[in-house]
């Protein structure tokens, strides 16, 4: 049987990739913060005007928003305008850019490698990290922007083959600028600093790069000029100052953690692929004057040395370096598959040692969270790990495939239960509570709650602002006649003079006083 061909293994991993970040993609309410709050800015883009200029300057609750560029979120609004408003309209621009980012990493490892087999690997590898899955499937900007990244590198690549790629370069940097401002200037540098230490110098003679930079830099200029020019140096303040460089200095919104945050993120969640990295770092650096070996070193490095360094510390940072580390892993399978086979005892007990925690998984799953898919993905993970065990003791290679297509229908699985988004379980579920208020309370209503935080989630299914306050704020509002919304303890605790009970929903009641 004759091997694939390049497009033939493009289609096939596109494919793979766009059924594993689609698949049931609206059967889990949206999440806190980020997901809540850019469903809620597409939501007020969708339903304004075109005159009104929403979508240039988008706001949150009425009020500017200035944290991010609004790309992914005119995205989201043009996905409501086709589909209606609901989580798997409110997912898919980002779920579909993120996994066409398996594909272009395919084609990026091609090139570098000059080979297509580590490309595959690595594109393989990149397709079953579960950060990159979950985050990937969810309604927020870090995807799109490493697929905006690896765009950048491929075309930067392919231009040695065809200046007009050079093209691309420019026009991904100005679209990573419009998802997520400034980081540009960071996955700019690594390019440069690529590019200063493989000493490959002939790119700055190609004038298509700069034709590129111009034409992408322009709009994301423009949109820079427009807010300063409409909102003065409040924009500056809030999106360059508080927003972005802050992060560098000091933790914004209490988001702090160790130097060593990120490492931890990784180790936490980087199984089984974890066992590849150290040999593949290991061979990058034996390959350090190869073209691939000094991207990821340079990648790796500076990249995870400065979220590191940065006191503000979130876990979604962390996405960019995953290219990198499929990479490096995709070469050391790649070098696996050609030259060895795994010999090390340790391989085999971490293997069993999986199996049995998918065995373990089952009985858990089965005693306590009755899912039948979340039964099925355990079974697939104790199958699948046991036979790749006994494939290294055995010194067979296609332990390699084998664990491939474990994780895939694994994470497959996985994404059609009710719990790949596990942080809905951190507070109360929205939407009942929502329902409650969308019946009873006008769009735009300012509702004051007993609960400890706002939540993004809860403004947009309700379409009102919910604002978290004390009992003595509460008590105030309600001499104010705004509608209260307040769990059983707040209800008992805080004596209200009247009591109006509207309905309640999921421990919370909303209320309102007497004279509404």
């Amino acid at each position: 049987m004759r091997p694939f061909r390049k497009k033939e293994w493009l289609l096939s991993l596109s494919m793979l990739s766009l059924l594993l970040w689609l698949i049931c993609l609206g059967n889990s309410p949206l999440r806190d913060w980020d997901e809540g709050t850019i469903a809620q800015v597409a939501h007020e883009i969708w339903r304004s005007p075109i005159g009104s200029m929403r979508w240039l300057y988008p706001t949150l609750a009425g009020e500017p928003y200035h944290n991010k560029p609004p790309l992914i979120h005119i995205l989201i609004a043009w996905a409501y305008s086709i589909g209606g408003v609901n989580e798997w309209t409110t997912r898919l621009p980002s779920a579909a850019l993120t996994a066409l980012g398996v594909p272009l990493l395919f084609s990026l490892g091609r090139l570098i490698f000059e080979c297509n087999l580590p490309a595959l690997f690595a594109a393989l590898v990149y397709m079953t990290m579960l950060p990159v899955v979950r985050h990937g499937r969810l309604a927020m900007l870090d995807g799109a922007l490493v697929t905006f990244f690896l765009l950048v590198l491929f075309c930067l690549f392919q231009s040695r083959k065809n200046l007009r790629y050079a093209l691309g370069v420019g026009l991904g940097l100005g679209l990573i600028t419009l998802t997520k401002g400034m980081i540009v200037l960071l996955l700019g540098g690594i390019v440069v600093l690529f590019l200063l230490i493989d000493r490959q110098f002939h790119w700055w003679k190609n004038p298509y790069l700069w034709i590129g930079i111009f034409l992408g830099s322009a709009p994301a200029i423009a949109w820079y000029i427009a807010q300063w020019q409409h909102y003065g140096n409040s924009f500056l303040q809030i999106n360059l100052q508080s927003q972005t460089f802050n992060r560098l200095i000091q933790p914004v919104e209490g988001n702090t953690g160790s130097p060593w945050y990120y490492l931890v993120e990784i180790l936490k969640y980087g199984f089984p692929w974890l066992l590849f990295l150290p040999g593949g770092f290991y061979l990058a650096w034996k390959q350090r004057h190869t073209t691939w070996g000094c991207l990821v070193l340079v990648g790796v490095i500076v990249y995870l040395g400065t979220i590191s360094l940065m006191p503000t510390k979130l876990p979604w940072y962390v996405m960019p370096i995953y290219p990198f580390l499929a990479l490096v892993i995709g070469a050391e399978i790649h070098d696996i598959w050609e030259n060895k086979h795994p010999q090390g005892r340790i391989w085999i007990i971490i293997f069993l040692v999986l199996s049995i925690a998918g065995l373990g998984g089952c009985l858990y799953f089965a005693k306590n969270d009755p899912q039948p898919v979340l039964i099925v993905m355990s079974i697939v993970i104790t199958i699948s790990m046991g036979s790749v065990a006994w494939l290294i003791k055995k010194g067979d290679r296609n332990f390699i495939p084998v664990l491939f297509t474990g994780m895939y229908l694994v994470l497959i699985l996985l994404m059609t239960s009710q719990s790949w988004i596990w942080e809905l379980n951190e507070a109360f579920p929205v939407k009942p509570v929502a329902a409650l208020i969308r019946a009873n309370v006008s769009p735009g209503t300012k509702i004051y709650t007993s609960f400890a935080y706002n939540r993004p989630s809860l403004d947009f299914y309700c379409d009102c602002q919910v604002i978290a306050a004390s009992d003595p704020i509460l008590l105030k509002m309600w001499s104010n006649h705004s509608y209260l919304l307040l769990d059983q303890s707040s209800l008992a605790k805080i004596n209200l003079p009247v009591k109006k009970i509207i309905g309640t929903a999921d421990n919370f009641s909303l209320m309102v006083p007497s004279i509404n």
